[in-house]
């Protein structure tokens, strides 16, 4: 009788186009050659549907999983008659031929000789449910089970895999390889080139390092990040580079602004960057002073300052006043005003507590006598006993006989760097959008070392 087989587990293959099905059954009309299954998985994966209904014609193959207890014990092979297609009626199946059953305790993936294999049914985990008769699941295995853990009862033996390692062989090839080193491939070495795990890079043509070549030595060489060489040139040859890049167009005006956006930049990332400068924290905005002398380097120090008030940093600026200042420093104070920015003359209007930073652009490339000026020495006497620390932007290349100097932690060079002493602190080099073709005009065979930057740390060679 079809009701016998009411309750049983089984898996419904309607080919590609419609997948497999299983669950419980739960109707059998033979009169209409219809089965239905009750909470019903398709491929796996329950449906959002309490019941399916499947036709006798959309059905390749039909398996039974389990056999509600009492209902009689049955071969492997036994004849299954649930419902037979009328023969003028039939399709490219019926439902009458051999069905394979499976026993509680038969191994899923287990068939016989002429079945082909099993569809994934749902995992079966202890008990039957007392609502739906199916085998209760926990929810997370219904959502990540798949199956793949049946049948591993036995404790996995790790003394059997350890000994397919051989340790010997490999011990011996990282000797014969020196430590891991890297070498090309040899007779004894047939599988190409080793590499250490730090390796882990393409090689094509061979880096060339000494990418700048300059016509007149500064006398030191730095390197950068990357290992890419950079010369320092003499005063003179730097000098004679700024001439040519303002008959190629890039004027003392760009170099201002180029400059002072650079060394805003470094220092608002020597002032914390965005831990120290945001809406949240605007009760305690940094502090700098800018020492300023009358000339091309108190009007990049100018610009610098400019930069740094238009991003809710307070600035003071230190410049006495003079009687004559280049006309490029006139222009940077007129800017520097509109930015809100304040200007003192005097030492004394100078905090007296440490600040956060202080930007020193007292020096001058052509004239090392202004470090007599009284004006000079007061400003340097404050810097040291301030006790913050120090950004010199494009300082000259001095010695101590040239009198007192504020002490730097960190130096700015431009374009190319010269060759500055220990009081430089550490070198950091700008690009100031200098074109190859300027390069070129004056000797320096030139291919730029900032990559992705414009600021970019030097180290010594």
């Amino acid at each position: 009788m079809a009701s016998d087989w009411l309750g049983s587990l089984v898996s419904v293959n309607c080919g590609a186009t419609l997948g497999v099905y299983q669950g419980e059954v739960s109707a059998v009309d033979p009169s209409s050659q219809t089965i239905s299954l009750r909470q019903p998985f398709h491929n796996g994966i329950r449906c959002p549907v309490p019941e399916v209904t499947f036709s006798a014609m959309d059905i390749n193959d039909l398996k039974i999983l389990d056999i509600p207890s009492g209902r009689g014990t049955m071969s492997n092979n036994s004849e299954v008659k649930l419902f037979t297609l009328p023969a003028e009626e039939k399709g490219p199946v019926t439902l009458s031929a051999p069905i394979t059953i499976l026993r509680r305790g038969t191994p899923l993936n287990s068939k016989a000789p002429s079945q082909p294999p099993l569809q994934p049914a749902p995992r079966r985990i202890g008990a039957r449910s007392s609502s739906t008769g199916l085998p209760s699941r926990p929810k997370d295995d219904e959502c990540f089970g798949d199956g793949t853990d049946e049948g591993l009862d036995s404790d996995f033996d790790f003394e059997g895999n350890l000994a397919l390692f051989d340790k010997a062989a490999v011990f011996s090839q990282m000797e014969r390889h020196g430590n891991g080193s890297r070498q090309r491939s040899t007779p004894s070495n047939p599988d190409g080139p080793c590499y250490r795990h730090t390796d882990n890079v393409l090689e094509g043509q061979p880096v060339v390092y000494r990418r700048i070549t300059v016509p007149q030595h500064g006398g030191k060489e730095y390197c950068t990040d990357s290992g890419l060489v950079v010369p320092s040139v003499p005063y003179e040859l730097y000098k004679r580079l700024l001439q040519v890049s303002e008959e190629h167009g890039v004027s003392l005006e760009r170099r201002l602004e180029v400059t002072g956006v650079c060394a805003s930049q470094m220092a608002l990332t020597l002032l914390g960057g965005p831990n120290r400068l945001n809406p949240k924290n605007s009760h305690q905005r940094p502090t700098v002073v800018l020492l300023c002398g009358p000339h091309v380097q108190g009007a990049q120090g100018v610009s610098c300052g400019r930069h740094l008030a238009n991003h809710e940093v307070e600035v003071i600026l230190f410049l006495p006043n003079f009687v004559k200042i280049q006309e490029a420093l006139t222009h940077e104070l007129s800017l520097f005003g509109r930015a809100w920015g304040r200007q003192v003359s005097g030492i004394r209007d100078l905090p007296m507590s440490p600040v956060d930073l202080v930007v020193n652009c007292l020096d001058c490339h052509e004239n090392p006598h202004l470090r007599d000026q009284p004006w000079y020495r007061a400003a340097v006497h404050w810097a040291n006993q301030n006790r913050a620390p120090v950004l010199s932007i494009d300082p000259p290349v001095t010695g101590p006989s040239h009198g007192p100097a504020v002490e730097a932690k960190w130096s700015l060079c431009l374009g190319l760097p010269l060759a500055l002493g220990e009081g430089a602190g550490r070198v950091y080099l700008c690009d100031v959008g200098l074109p190859r073709q300027v390069f070129q005009a004056v000797g320096i065979n030139y291919l730029s070392p900032f990559g992705c930057k414009f600021v970019i740390p030097l180290h010594s060679a």
